[in-house]
């Protein structure tokens, strides 16, 4: 007899992870499933391996709640470099240096970013996960193919300056589902006048569920057991 798919189908739950960089969301899956005893896992949310931070997982049943949790409002601390585009929207592209006659003031700044508060129609960054006629978008920006997304209503709730030294902005964001930050950073640079691409990216919170007592890649070395777990009402 083969060993059942989900060794340990009773845990069931949901697990706040703090993503370390370079790891994938499907890493964070694959690391929490193992430390869950094989445990039933998916996640609530992708975020890109060039960014930090939460990461909801889903064990057991509760995986039937992903839907509804990935509709949660997300919080975001951001450092955006206004200094050079990129093809990837991130510091992963080649940069694309922009001289400016004279860097933006801070009210410019201030000015800008608020175009970008409400429902706004954003384009997509080409290096994504959209679908465009049955392939991966990113996979066809890889072959140096024009990949056009076209743009998609999303919906800005506040954006906080937090610091700016050129040319650099740290900002804190509060959006809805569907949001690209690469995509804010793009349109900001075009808004400016500069060039404009994600620097960093920290993910703070997903809904009410924030770093707070979030575990960490040391922390699913060991094993999960239930009392790890936020229990959920299904």
């Amino acid at each position: 007899m083969g060993r059942p798919r989900y060794a340990n189908p009773t845990l069931t739950g949901l697990l706040v992870v703090d993503k370390p960089l370079g790891w994938s969301s499907m890493d964070v899956v694959r690391r929490v499933r193992r430390a869950a005893g094989n445990a039933k896992v998916g996640h609530a949310g992708t975020l890109d391996p060039l960014a930090t931070g939460v990461v909801v997982c889903c064990l057991g049943n509760a995986t039937k709640l992903i839907d509804s949790l990935m509709g949660l409002t997300k919080v975001y601390e951001a450092e955006v470099d206004l200094s050079a585009f990129t093809p990837t929207d991130d510091r992963e592209g080649e940069r694309e240096e922009v001289a400016v006659a004279a860097e933006p003031t801070l009210d410019a700044l201030r000015h800008a970013l608020a175009r970008f508060i409400g429902e706004i129609d954003q384009r997509p960054p080409a290096f994504s996960a959209i679908h465009v006629n049955g392939q991966r978008a990113y996979k066809l920006a890889r072959r140096g193919e024009d990949v056009n997304l076209g743009t998609r209503r999303v919906r800005i709730d506040a954006i906080e300056l937090l610091h700016y030294d050129w040319p650099i902005a740290t900002l804190r964001i509060t959006c809805g589902k569907g949001t690209y930050i690469r995509s804010l950073a793009r349109e900001l640079g075009e808004a400016l006048g500069t060039g404009g691409h994600l620097a960093a990216l920290r993910r703070t919170a997903v809904g009410p569920y924030d770093l707070t007592n979030a575990a960490d890649e040391n922390r699913l070395q060991s094993p999960i057991a239930e009392s790890d777990l936020i229990l959920m009402p299904m």
